[in-house]
């Protein structure tokens, strides 16, 4: 047998003049150019496809009989911070649900460790089975608005630029800066010119829409209504479908994604936590969700996987076709996409293979400092009773800007539980200035207790809501014992914790450990009266100050439409 090199050999498997390394035989394939289902075997050669709809020897044959085989899913936008573990962990967690390439923004822990933070993410991506792509964060601040722990300018990111795991610039969230062409702005958008650029333009339309998608801005996730996407999709613009653990924008889009617009809209998370992954799965619950609401399996296919390798220029994938990479998943019915077997670059996704993984050091411990705080810390100062309030809007992280009254009472205004009214408030917590900013938000149905996260994005300041201020200030400080994380606290007592020591965003236990603490916080949380779903990302966001309509930051609370700080 000749000594073939890695591309001769592909070849020569192709034509069955070679045997392959792996054989996948008795499925049906899906072709998502066509929409048929193939029969015959896929040679796969080197983690590359060699060869299908043909019969082929192999030095190992997988019996797929039953199965329909479709092209790995591509998660096209999330931040893997948020699903609050390593991302060895979410590697873990994902893959066997299909996932087999994540396009990741890695801003979260940028904003509280800089570069130090993006580069962790590179070098962590050359050791996991599913492919991590890792974009260069373009907002750390993402506004002027708040304290981060880090800054990056054009300058900062000119030396990560090059990575093998790199696609281009992340989500530029400063879309004010962009439109009014802000000088630190203007240089980072030279400096990927001609390269993949990724947007964050929520309910912005007309011709602030057309500046915006001029400057080189391809991609897309904010939409939250049809006639915001189908605008956005007129203009150019790739449209990713976006199912978090907050951010749910499935159902509204839905109707949007048909074979037609399929090659323009794509899927993503951004973000989901162990435990939603766990009860309800990842992209396979996006594309099981969108068949069951009508869409053509072609299109929900389409959108998981080619439509995703098209918009962000993979071309090695999101097929199952000759020289591609070998990410197929197996199912048993496409409607149900219940993932069977998953396979990342030809390497079964099984505990064993994750077993051999190698690892790197964490990064971003003892990232918390922030002032020991006390309960009048928590108290708003106040001479008068009109209140502006932030409204959540459950399901969404864009928030109401609501006007309230409510009585000065010795320089303060109280927390009204009765009227769903509680005190919210951001510590910096980089070490920097000690800022504590306090308002009110409506939404949590809190009747007692506080909850504080050091998940606040995308600053990661200490994010705290609560009806007590005692409890507010123990759970707050208890963030510093552990080093940034989850605490549910009430009565004077900590009643549920999950410690992030990576930066004060990723725990370094196993998913599953994730997992059941989340069901502990999830169950204080409602104990304490919370009729959120998911109250801690949701809390996360509402710190955000470049999604409307009102925020807040350590800095005060902030009107987003005018994207400046009420006095």
């Amino acid at each position: 047998m000749p000594d073939f090199s890695s591309l001769d050999r592909r070849i020569a498997v192709g034509r069955g003049e070679a045997p392959a390394d792996l054989v996948l035989r008795g499925a049906k394939m899906f072709d998502l150019v066509t929409g048929d289902l193939l029969d015959g075997d896929i040679a796969i050669c080197h983690g590359m496809i060699a060869g299908t709809c043909g019969q082929y020897d192999g030095a190992e044959v997988r019996d797929m009989a039953g199965l329909i085989l479709v092209p790995g899913f591509i998660d096209t936008h999330l931040h893997i911070e948020s699903s609050l573990v390593t991302p060895y962990e979410f590697d873990r967690c994902v893959a066997p649900h299909g996932i087999t390439t994540a396009i990741c923004d890695p801003h979260e822990i940028a904003n509280v460790i800089g570069a130090a933070g993006i580069r962790y993410f590179q070098e962590a991506s050359r050791h996991t089975l599913m492919d991590i792509r890792v974009q260069l964060s373009s907002c750390v601040p993402s506004t002027h608005m708040e304290t981060a722990g880090a800054e990056l300018l054009a300058a900062d990111l000119a030396p990560l630029m090059g990575h093998p795991s790199g696609i281009g610039l992340a989500e530029f969230m400063n879309y004010p800066g962009v439109i009014h062409r802000d000088p630190q702005v203007m240089e980072k958008l030279h400096l990927f010119a001609g390269g993949h650029i990724d947007g964050h333009c929520p309910q912005l339309r007309g011709m602030d829409l057309n500046a915006y998608i001029a400057a080189g801005i391809s991609t897309e996730h904010e939409a939250t209504t049809a006639e915001e996407a189908r605008e956005k999709l007129q203009k150019g613009m790739r449209v990713l479908i976006r199912e978090g653990s907050v951010s749910k924008d499935l159902h509204a889009l839905q109707p949007l994604l048909t074979e037609r617009t399929a090659p323009y809209m794509c899927l993503c998370t951004d973000d989901r936590n162990p435990l939603d992954i766990a009860e309800e799965g990842h992209l396979d619950y996006m594309i099981r969700t969108l068949i069951a609401l009508g869409t053509p399996p072609l299109a929900a296919y389409r959108a998981a996987s080619l439509s995703g390798a098209e918009a962000f220029g993979l071309k090695d994938r999101g097929l199952i076709a000759p020289g591609k990479r070998a990410d197929i998943v197996a199912v048993r019915s496409l409607d149900a996409c219940d993932v069977q077997t998953v396979f990342c670059a030809g390497v079964e996704a099984t505990a064993e293979n994750f077993t051999k993984r190698s690892r790197i050091d964490p990064v971003g411990t003892g990232s918390v400092h922030a002032p020991h705080l006390k309960a009048e810390d928590f108290r708003t100062k106040a001479n008068r009773a009109e209140t502006d309030v932030i409204g959540i809007v459950e399901g969404k992280i864009i928030t109401e800007h609501l006007h309230e009254t409510i009585a000065v009472e010795d320089g303060d205004k109280h927390p009204d539980p009765t009227r769903d009214l509680i005190r919210i408030a951001v510590v910096e917590r980089h070490g920097k200035n000690g800022n504590i900013a306090t308002g009110f938000v409506r939404g949590f149905g809190l009747q007692r207790g506080a909850i504080a996260s050091t998940v606040c994005h995308d600053h990661h300041n200490i994010a705290c809501v609560g009806v007590d201020y005692a409890d507010m200030a123990l759970a707050a400080n208890r963030l510093s014992e552990i080093e940034g994380g989850v605490v549910v606290a009430a009565g004077g007592k900590v009643l549920a914790e999950l410690a992030l020591p990576v930066a004060g965003l990723m725990s370094l236990e196993p998913f599953e450990e994730v997992h059941d603490r989340l069901v502990d916080l999830r169950a204080a949380a409602k104990s304490l009266g919370v009729t959120l779903n998911e109250p801690f990302l949701q809390l996360a966001f509402l710190a955000l100050p470049v999604i409307p309509a009102l925020k807040i930051t350590d800095r005060g609370m902030v009107d987003v439409t005018k994207f400046e700080i009420i006095p």
